[in-house]
């Protein structure tokens, strides 16, 4: 509960606890044991606001406090009966303990405390109905308490499945906001990468243009390079930082054949160790010697990056042999 329905359900419990103690001292004839009375009026007010104000930073009432109450329920009836004459048990005086206890018992349903609130009411129902008969005490409030313990269990049933229900809907939200600014963050990074790609590729292609494709052996290659530099940036980038581009470059120029696929192997995976993993796959390649390598990150509970290392280019025809596998753990 928030504090402004707490402080609000607070005022109006010790409210109604107070007109029932009002009631037990407005004696329209004397108690045969007075003494008596007073004590049951006074241990239920210290019960019950007890039961109220015990622990109030927490919703559930302690467990000390809800003891007492289920043993203040089997006392106060107690204590109410033998200090009045027979013929004055049905008074209004006489059974404010009826509505009092069914208070105690909605108290300790609202605290959390279902089978202290329940036992109470079954106490009160089996000590009024002892003495005054079940049929006189329904008529003289025994129903309202009743009905009151009731309505409050299906009241803080509601609530706490709607509270429940309110976390999980926040919960959602915050998941769904987190996922659209991280896809937001990753459409800016992919943008940028290919910002940079085509600032390193445009002069050649406007080199390519210009000469309409008459090129030297030095620009065919910066082509090649610039165009594979493209290539990785849009299918790989997450793999990526200077020195594994520069490990690229440098196979390329020795006439290795790079092909790089990113299918998410770095997702969840944090940052250090994001840069642990790139610095490593740089060294991979830069000691690599095969004539074509596989880069290839794919979604793997263990592996993040794995390298793979064949002779030859894409059409050398002998696909089954591997000279380099390398394997980087997440």
């Amino acid at each position: 509960m928030n504090r402004t329905v707490r402080s609000v359900a607070t005022s109006l419990a010790v409210g109604f606890a107070m007109y029932f103690v009002a009631r037990g001292v407005w004696w329209i004839e004397q108690p045969t044991a007075p003494l008596l009375m007073v004590l049951a009026i006074g241990l239920y007010l210290a019960v019950v606001n007890i039961a109220i104000l015990a622990d109030s930073v927490s919703v559930r009432m302690p467990l000390w406090a809800a003891v007492l109450a289920a043993v203040s329920s089997i006392l106060i009836p107690v204590l109410v009966t033998f200090s009045l004459d027979p013929a004055d048990r049905t008074e209004p005086f006489a059974t404010w303990y009826i509505g009092g206890l069914g208070l105690l018992g909605v108290v300790c349903v609202v605290r959390r405390r279902f089978l202290i609130g329940w036992l109470t009411l079954a106490m009160l129902i089996a000590t009024s109905s002892a003495y005054l008969g079940l049929v006189v005490s329904l008529n003289l409030g025994l129903v309202g308490s009743i009905m009151w313990v009731v309505i409050a269990q299906l009241l803080v049933m509601f609530w706490d499945r709607a509270v429940r229900d309110t976390e999980r809907l926040a919960e959602i939200q915050q998941a769904v906001s987190a996922w659209h600014a991280t896809q937001l963050v990753r459409q800016r990074e992919r943008r940028l990468r290919t910002q940079f790609a085509l600032a390193v590729a445009g002069p050649v292609l406007s080199r390519v243009v210009a000469s309409r494709g008459a090129l030297d052996e030095h620009e065919r290659l910066e082509a090649r390079l610039a165009e594979g530099r493209l290539r990785d940036e849009l299918r790989g980038a997450d793999l990526l930082n200077d020195a594994v581009r520069d490990a690229i470059e440098s196979a390329r120029r020795r006439g290795v054949v790079v092909t790089v696929f990113d299918e998410g192997g770095l997702d969840g995976v944090e940052e250090q160790r994001r840069i642990e993993i790139r610095d490593e796959l740089a060294a991979t390649l830069a000691h690599a010697e095969a004539g074509r390598l596989i880069i290839r990150s794919a979604r793997d509970p263990r592996v993040a990056v794995t390298v793979v290392g064949r002779p030859g280019g894409r059409s050398s025809g002998d696909d089954d042999s591997v000279e380099l596998w390398h394997e980087i753990l997440r």
